[in-house]
Formats: structure tokens, sequence, C-alpha cells
């Protein structure tokens, strides 16, 4: 059994450790709640740009409208743009990512790239031999839509140019505090069938159609909303993967918090019994040595 000595520096250790935990459990909420804000104050913008978008592609000769919505006959390459934390502490946020993306393109039957956004993303994925192509690490904490741009441009330029038949887009949805999930969107070629990003951004629209008159042109809009569009998907990603971390974090924290603090009871309740064998081994002595002495 460890010394009352040991057990008090333990004990000391374990509080240390438990305030820190504490103060990054407060740091994670203050940063969840500006987090949760940016991602809401987005939806709007993006609702409206895809209605536009979607309109204005489900005119007739979708594929000869513009290249990033043409379907390839064949696909011989896929990028993967993965969406990670720069920083650990967070539970198992990063690697659930990247074990969804194990899963869901280790078995790909065409030779995958990666760009991975994100420090502790790109280490996992170097780690287990996959190609990264690009890395976008150490983001703001509160990025704009000009810190994230430059992901999307080279996406469409790897599409554009042929090195790529498809792009995909892995991330972790913020669904609430208590729940964030790994997800898969198809970046490109643009998918407009079955559910929208009106859909997932949770803004339903069940009334009649917009009508739009476009000036110049509609294949002026479409060069210039569609790589647009396609960044702001990246931007709402990055946004969604910040508040999951976040709130992966505090939850992270505070469950280590209230470890903590159970461990330091366990180890006050030895040390009391330590402290407490120690005094009576020491009565022991004494008596023992006054009985010697009496019978002398």
């Amino acid at each position: 059994m460890a010394s009352a000595r040991e057990m008090r520096l333990r004990i000391k250790s374990v509080k240390n450790i438990s305030q820190v935990t504490r103060a990054l459990e407060t740091v994670s909420a203050s940063k969840v709640r500006k987090a949760i804000n940016a991602v809401t104050a987005t939806r709007s913008y993006a609702t409206k740009a895809w209605q536009v978008l979607r309109h204005v592609a489900e005119q007739p000769g979708r594929d000869s409208l513009h290249p990033l919505l043409a379907q390839r006959k064949t696909v011989n390459n896929t990028l993967v743009v993965v969406i990670t934390g720069d920083r650990g502490l967070a539970g198992a946020y990063n690697s659930n990512v990247i074990r969804f993306v194990s899963q869901r393109f280790d078995a790909n039957p065409v030779p995958v790239k990666y760009i991975a956004v994100g420090r502790k993303g790109r280490d996992l994925l170097i780690r287990r031999g996959k190609k990264v192509v690009a890395d976008f690490s150490n983001l703001p904490a509160a990025p704009s839509f000009m810190d994230i741009s430059a992901i999307g441009r080279l996406a469409v330029e790897e599409f554009k140019t042929g090195a790529v038949d498809e792009v995909y887009l892995v991330y972790t949805d913020f669904v609430n505090m208590g729940r964030q999930v790994a997800t898969v969107k198809k970046l490109l070629p643009l998918e407009l069938e079955g559910e929208g990003l009106v859909e997932d951004f949770g803004n339903k629209s069940n009334g009649p159609s917009a009508a739009y008159e476009y000036e110049p042109d509609m294949r002026v809009i479409l060069d210039e909303i569609i790589p647009r569009f396609t960044a702001l998907q990246v931007y709402q990603a990055v946004l969604e993967s910040q508040a999951s971390e976040h709130a992966a974090r505090m939850i992270a924290m505070r469950n280590a918090t209230d470890n903590a603090k159970e461990l330091v009871g366990s180890l006050q309740l030895a040390y009391n019994k330590v402290r407490q064998q120690g005094i009576t081994n020491d009565i022991l002595d004494i008596v023992g040595g006054a009985e010697a002495l009496a019978a002398k």
C-alpha cells in the first residue's frame, strides 16, 4: 500500500487536473454557443442560394449547363474533403470522423485522395497511409467565408481539370449538445435530386416555387453561383464541425471533472485508512514499550 505522503501527492495531482478540465469545460461552453450562433446565421443565405441554384439547374439539358453539374460517365479518381479539429481532448470526436472515412472509402473501387481540414485528421490519415494532397490547419476560432473559400476553390479546380471525377465532403453534423453525427455529402458533381440543402438546414419550403428573372444570362450566373455555393457548403460544414467539436470537448471535460472528483473521494478514503493505520501502529508501539518498561 502507498504511504500517506504518496497518497497526498496523488490527491493534489488529481485536484490540479480537475481544475484544468473544469476550465476547459467552461471555455468550450462559451465557444460552443458562439459556434451555434455562427451555424444558424448562415442558414438563411445558404437556403436562398440553394433555391436559386436548383431553379436554374433544373432547366433542360442540365449536363450541358455547367461543368460542375455534369455527371462523369466513368469515375477514375475520388477526392474526399475531411474536416476534423486541430486539438484533442474532445473525446472520440476526431477518431470517429476518421473511422467513418475508413468505413466509407477504404473499399472504394477507385483511388481516393484526401484534403485534410484540421491537424488531427491530417495526422491520422497520414498514419493510416492515406494520400493527403492538401492540408488546411490552424483555422481561426471564428472563420470567415474568405478563410474557408480556398478549400472549395481547390476542390472545384481538381474537378474541373479532370484530376478527380467526384468530390465528397465528410464532416460532423451538429444535431444537439449531446449528439454529433459523422456525415458524408457528395460535393461535386452537384446533386440536386432528393433532399437538398434546404431540408438539411431544417428550413423546408412547402409553398409554390419562386419565379426568378436572371440578368444578364443564366450561364453567367451559373459560372458565378455554383463555385460560390460549393465553397459555401464547405464553409457550412466547417461551422457544423466546429460546433460539434466544442460540444464534444465540453462533454468530455465535464466527464473528466466528474471522474476526477470521484477519484479524489476514493483517494481521500484510502489516505484516511493509511493514516488511521499509521496512528494505530504508533499507539501499539507506545503501549508495547510501556508494558515492556513496566515488566522490568
